[in-house]
C-alpha cells in the first residue's frame, strides 16, 4: 500500500510539472512608431514568464487627435503580467507566422506618414528575429499579431510604475 501511494504521488508531482507552459520564446517585444497624426507609440515587452513592460509615449489611451498631445509628457511605464490565455493566443499567433521564415523588412517608403512597427522575437534557442514594417501592412498575420498588442494594451491590468 506504501508503495501505491508513492507511486500515485510521484505521478501526481509529475502530472502537474508537466502541465506548465515552457514557452519558445524568451521575449517579445513589439514597437509601434509615430506618424503624421495620432498614431500610438508605444514599446510592449513580454518575457516567457508574462511579466511584461508597456512604455506609453502618446496617443495610447486619449480619445481623438489633437497636435497638443506632442506637449504633454509621455504617458508612462507600465507594468503587468500577461494573462495565461492571451500569452497562449499570442504564442499561437506567432506560431502561426512561421517567425523566423518572415522578411526582415516589409513596406515600400514612398509614402511618408505612416507608422513604422517593429516585432523583436527571443527564441529560447538563443535566436532571433527582428521584422522591420513600414506601414503595419508587411502580410495578413503581421497584421493580426500587431493589432493582438493593440488590444493588450485595453485588456489587461497595468500598473503605472513610472
Amino acid at each position: 500500500m506504501k508503495y501505491l501511494f508513492s507511486l500515485l504521488a510521484f505521478a501526481f508531482v509529475f502530472s502537474c510539472n508537466s502541465q506548465k507552459m515552457i514557452s519558445k520564446y524568451s521575449t517579445i517585444e513589439y514597437e509601434a512608431g509615430p506618424c503624421f497624426g495620432s498614431c500610438p507609440i508605444y514599446k510592449m515587452t513580454i518575457n516567457a514568464d508574462r511579466t511584461a513592460v508597456l512604455e506609453a509615449e502618446h496617443f495610447n489611451f486619449s480619445k481623438g487627435f489633437s497636435k497638443g498631445e506632442f506637449d504633454k509628457p509621455r504617458e508612462g511605464t507600465f507594468k503587468t503580467t500577461i494573462k495565461e490565455a492571451d500569452y497562449k493566443k499570442l504564442t499561437t499567433l506567432l506560431d502561426d507566422l512561421n517567425v523566423k521564415s518572415l522578411n526582415d523588412k516589409y513596406g515600400k517608403r514612398n509614402i511618408t506618414d505612416l507608422s513604422t512597427s517593429f516585432l523583436r522575437i527571443k527564441f529560447a534557442d538563443g535566436t532571433e528575429k527582428n521584422i522591420e514594417d513600414y506601414g503595419k501592412k508587411g502580410t495578413e498575420k503581421l497584421m493580426t499579431v500587431y493589432k493582438f498588442f493593440e488590444d493588450l494594451k485595453h485588456n489587461q491590468q497595468w500598473e503605472k510604475v513610472q
